[in-house]
């Protein structure tokens, strides 16, 4: 009787020391693993929507390996020329759904459409693909409204030719001969002129929305510029300054 107490004695204090080593281990294991780090990109200053990144407003920033998400950016070069979705944190990591190279593309959920002449009220002058806008409605037996909550983006604007108005300088359209599509985008971007058609980044909803407005004559669409392009502006010429 005693001769099988002491053996079960025995096999319960090997279990008992097995797992407490396995334990341990596994601790040491997290500990080394959470000791471990990743180098992340991060912005040095605050970044505004819509400006551009460039070599010396990015960082490193050492963060543990388990705080790590694939999301985060871990090469500045692939960052650079990117432009800020919506505003970066200064030091907060770079996910890669904050920031697009080319934001003239519509989204996810979006279509470019050109609006139609007798849909326009007025549109601001100067305003260049990218540009942000804020749209609304007005009508003589209505009141005015905002159409959309967000800005939109603005992914083109035409001359009376349905040409693309195009940067002298800088032609969008050798950019497009070489398949070069960051000279493209920088193009459209520094694009100047009259504007005789616009066409703008909506969602199926929006497009909806707007085209049930107008479409009786009874209403047109206000386009202005943005508040928040004029912020981005601000923003570059204060590091102008600075330098």
């Amino acid at each position: 009787m005693n001769r099988k107490r002491n053996l079960l004695v025995t096999v319960t204090a090997a279990l008992l020391s097995a797992l407490l080593v396995y334990g341990v281990y596994v601790l040491q294991l997290r500990q080394v693993q959470f000791q471990e780090t990743v180098n992340i990109i991060v912005p040095q200053r605050f970044v505004a929507s819509g400006e551009r990144l460039s070599a010396e407003m990015l960082g490193n920033k050492q963060i543990s390996r388990a705080s790590y998400e694939p999301e985060m950016s871990t090469d500045a070069k692939e960052l650079i020329g990117s432009e800020a979705i919506v505003p970066l944190g200064a030091n907060e990591p770079v996910l890669t759904w904050k920031v697009g190279k080319f934001r003239l593309q519509p989204g996810r959920n979006q279509s470019t459409f050109q609006i139609p002449r007798d849909y326009v009220l007025s549109v601001s002058s100067g305003i260049r693909a990218g540009d942000k806008v804020i749209v609304y409605g007005s009508g003589a037996e209505s009141e005015s409204v905002r159409l959309f909550e967000d800005p939109i983006t603005v992914a083109s604007v035409k001359t009376s030719g349905n040409l693309e108005i195009d940067d002298m300088n800088d032609s969008n359209l050798k950019a497009m001969a070489s398949s070069d599509q960051e000279g493209m985008y920088a193009a459209r971007r520094d694009a100047n002129g009259v504007i005789d058609a616009i066409n703008l980044n909506l969602t199926e909803a929006q497009w909806l929305k707007l085209d049930a407005l107008c479409k009786s004559g009874a209403s047109k669409v206000v386009i202005a510029y943005s508040s928040e392009s004029l912020d981005i502006a601000a923003s570059k010429i204060g590091e102008e300054a600075v330098r």
